[in-house]
Formats: C-alpha cells, sequence, structure tokens
C-alpha cells in the first residue's frame, strides 16, 4: 500500500508549515545536487521512506547504514523548517503523477509547501544565467516578495517534476517551480548553486553555504556522470523546463 514511513516520528512534532526542496533528476542535475547540498550541508536526519506506487522497486543501502531504504526519501531538518525530497533513480512521468498523489495527503496533513525545481537547457551559459519563478495557489506571491524574476516566455516543465506541478494545478495545491539555465548533457552544480543562492535562499530566509559546489565542481560532475547518463538514454523521462516555442 502507498504510504511514506515515517522513521523519526519525534520530528514531525517539531515541524511547524516547513517548506520541501524536491530533488529529482533531471537536466543538469539541478534538482539531485541542490536536495544534495541541502541534506549534507545541514546535516539533515533520515525523517522517511517513500513507498508510492511508481517509485522504482529497488532498495538502497547508505553509507553507515546497514538497514535498507526507499530509492526515495524525504530528509528534514526541524531548526530551519526545512525537508529534503531526495531521489537516487530517475522516475518515469507516468509513474510520477500516483507520487504526486500519494504526497499529495501527507502535504495537506503537514502544511507542506512544495519548491519544485528544474533545468531548462540553454545553447551556451555564463555567470549571468536566467533564473525564474513559477507557482500555483497561494504561495506565488511567495516569488515577487522573494524577489524572483517571471518567465520572459512561454514554456513547459515535463518529466516526473512537470507531473508533480500538473497534479499542483488540478489540485489547487500551494507550490512553488524554480527554473535555471542548465547545460543538458552534463551534471551542473553552477546552476544548482544559482537555484539556491538567488531562489531557496530569499524563498525561504535560510542562508546556505554553497562554498562545496564552488570548490569541488569537478568533482560532483563526476560523482553524478552515470546519473546523468542514464538521464540522457531517455529524455522524456528526465525533468526539464522547455520553451513552448519548440512546439509550435
Amino acid at each position: 500500500m502507498a504510504h511514506i514511513r515515517v522513521l523519526d516520528p519525534d520530528v514531525s512534532e517539531q515541524l511547524s508549515s516547513p517548506t520541501m526542496v524536491e530533488g529529482f533528476p533531471g537536466v543538469g542535475l539541478v534538482g539531485k545536487i541542490a536536495a544534495d547540498h541541502l541534506i549534507e550541508t545541514f546535516d539533515m536526519v533520515h525523517y522517511g521512506d517513500v513507498h508510492c506506487t511508481g517509485v522504482p522497486h529497488v532498495a538502497v543501502y547508505l553509507t553507515g547504514d546497514s538497514e535498507l531504504h526507499s530509492p526515495v526519501r524525504l530528509y528534514a531538518d526541524p531548526d530551519h523548517d526545512l525537508l529534503v525530497l531526495q531521489s537516487d533513480v530517475p522516475v518515469r512521468p507516468d509513474a510520477a503523477t500516483d507520487i504526486a498523489t500519494c504526497l499529495a495527503t501527507w502535504f495537506e496533513d503537514f502544511d507542506v509547501t512544495p519548491i519544485f525545481l528544474s533545468g531548462i537547457s540553454a545553447e551556451s551559459v555564463d555567470d549571468d544565467r536566467a533564473l525564474f519563478g513559477v507557482g500555483t495557489g497561494d504561495a506565488t506571491k511567495r516569488l515577487a516578495d522573494a524577489g524572483i524574476d517571471v518567465p520572459d516566455e512561454a514554456g513547459l516543465i515535463s518529466g516526473p517534476t512537470g507531473a508533480l506541478l500538473s497534479h499542483a494545478v488540478e489540485s489547487g495545491l500551494s507550490s512553488l517551480g524554480l527554473i535555471v539555465e542548465s547545460y543538458q548533457q552534463f551534471p551542473d552544480p553552477e546552476a544548482a548553486r544559482i537555484v539556491i543562492q538567488r531562489g531557496i535562499e530569499p524563498l525561504t530566509g535560510i542562508d546556505v553555504p554553497v562554498d562545496e559546489l564552488v570548490d569541488h565542481a569537478a568533482e560532483i560532475r563526476q560523482a553524478k556522470e552515470q546519473l546523468a547518463k542514464q538521464l540522457q538514454q531517455s529524455k522524456e523521462d528526465s525533468t526539464q523546463a522547455r520553451p513552448l516555442r519548440m512546439y509550435q
């Protein structure tokens, strides 16, 4: 049966209307790299395992832990009222609809506002990469309050993150989305840094050190290279934002 298995019930009592950062793999692995960085930087607690229909049927083992877990997990930092959804595997868009339905009840029960992350492939990128925000429900006004730009052209978000946002639109769930220019062919720690500093920080009011992302960008790219190759082989499974003009 689809459910979230909470590993540390005491944490639930310490959370109050938390913000959750989603980290499904996608273009440039922007969400994945940002999520992993937040978990490591704040030494976040492994809060729960996500056992929703649509999560690939594999088990993972973690460093220093002999117990097996789901490849999709939740981590918590009660001090910052922050949650992170971490995924070690790609998720098919059709499966993500089931995951979104499974998570929706949990979002409502704990008054969670999710921040969904996506890269948008750019022909060339520089230090002044575009970042813009989108949203649903009451959360959208937080984008203007945080000084985050609106899109300068129409587009769509596909892959598992697109499915999750589609569910938010349909259900009226309050949610936020951050989209950043990113390389498509390989992991992009710089895009993740921009999402954190120009998106997640102003939206949450949390100061996130990013020196590790800058100083160890080459190592991060190398470590994530295999996952990026898997996503390249199945592009429709990969979270990405694309201009609507591509379809016109």
